[in-house]
């Protein structure tokens, strides 16, 4: 896979957003550090029990990586340069359907001022310009092929119709070591109204 995989920042990504999504002129309410827990209703494959952390989100739209669509392939194949980053055998993730040939780094910072956008706490995105040989102060980091991208006014219609569930992102989301349970783990920790649904075969039919 993708050895040509370039690393983009958050805010490079947001200014490739298309900006002529219909919208109203009402205050947009940032879900940034939040995650985006697919609804039972969503069936589209790229987002189908997706859990997407929002990275930065304004009235001109949001970006995000899915936290919990682990590839078979090790960074150190797909992205070598950005090895050293990860620990040894950690998987690339498939962070969404937008621009799979970029690189996004999700990190740890010890000092989170020097990332190109902080999610929330110590979470963050990794500037575009950074020498992956020489940056330091990553306590730990994930690496996602592509992202997930909304215009201005789409997330919040797609919130409306009940898309998406948001729960407030914790950093053993970003970095769980069980991705394929994330989705079912974040409902049951909404509380006991969610806990049906994180039960739910993945074919609703089948229920």
């Amino acid at each position: 896979m993708a050895e040509d995989l370039r690393v983009h920042g958050v805010s490079s990504l947001c200014g490739s957003w298309d900006r002529s999504f219909p919208r109203d002129d009402g205050a947009v309410e940032p879900l940034s550090g939040h995650l985006l827990i697919a609804g039972t209703s969503l069936l589209d494959a790229n987002f189908r029990r997706a859990v997407v952390l929002i990275g930065h989100h304004d009235d001109e739209g949001a970006v995000g990586v899915v936290l919990n669509r682990a590839s078979e392939v090790e960074v150190a194949v797909a992205v070598p340069p950005l090895a050293g980053l990860v620990e040894p055998g950690d998987r690339l993730f498939i962070g969404g359907p937008v621009s799979s040939q970029s690189a996004v780094v999700v990190a740890d910072f010890e000092h989170p001022e020097v990332a190109d956008v902080v999610a929330f706490d110590s979470i963050g995105f990794l500037p575009e310009e950074a020498d992956p040989a020489s940056i330091g102060g990553l306590r730990r980091a994930r690496v996602f092929a592509g992202y997930a991208g909304w215009r201005a006014g789409q997330l919040e219609v797609e919130l409306d119709e009940g898309s998406w569930i948001t729960e407030r992102a914790l950093a053993s989301d970003v970095f769980t070591e069980d991705p394929d349970a994330l989705w079912g783990d974040v409902l049951r920790r909404k509380g006991p109204e969610y806990r049906l649904m994180s039960t739910m075969p993945f074919d609703p039919d089948l229920n």
